[in-house]
């Protein structure tokens, strides 16, 4: 798929963290090695237009994020806070760090901070929450969104593809490729 601007795209890889990659979390995705795997071997292509963004918990709980902290309350818990740390497999280097107390990664301040992009690669975890909710956003954003379906996880296998199922519905907005067919394109 061609950029229609013409600029490289940016590598946006969703949430590499510890809350997400270490088996003993309560938020562990099973399947965090193989989203790992596929980013790692994604991000020298893209040099220094590399996003990595984290999820972290809210000091204070607003609307309805307030009954889902209630059924997480170890996210909120000040002593664990190293747990929204990157893996040491994504150390920062030259990237571009998002950090957002919301599921999704893409706002105006995002699209700013990477230089306003056309066109954004996605990986990570997981599929069928962070991943989702940015790619949304993004194509709603009228940017040009690749979701790599083999450098991302869910919670579970049937939710990874179901998200997805989702997503392949927005195309052209957002298309769904892998680790190869991305690095073939650059």
């Amino acid at each position: 798929m061609t950029n229609p601007s013409g600029a490289d795209p940016w590598l946006v890889l969703i949430d590499m963290q510890r809350v997400f990659g270490e088996p003993g979390s309560e938020w562990f995705t099973p399947d965090y090695e193989t989203a790992s795997a596929g980013c790692t071997r994604l991000r020298p292509a893209f040099g220094s237009r590399v996003a990595l963004t984290r999820f972290v918990a809210p000091s204070h709980p607003v609307g309805a994020w307030i009954p889902y902290y209630e059924d997480w309350p170890f996210a909120l818990d000040p002593r664990l806070e190293g747990q929204y740390d990157l893996m040491p497999e994504f150390p920062i280097h030259d990237a571009t760090v998002v950090t957002r107390t919301t599921f999704g990664k893409w706002d105006a301040e995002s699209a700013a901070a990477l230089g306003g992009p056309s066109s954004i690669v996605l990986a990570g975890v997981s599929t069928d929450c962070c991943v989702l909710s940015t790619a949304l956003a993004a194509a709603d954003a009228g940017v040009q969104v690749r979701v790599v379906a083999d450098a991302c996880a869910g919670v579970s296998e049937a939710d990874h593809r179901r998200a997805l199922d989702v997503m392949a519905l927005y195309a052209p907005l957002i298309t769904l490729t892998t680790v190869d067919e991305v690095l073939a394109s650059l």
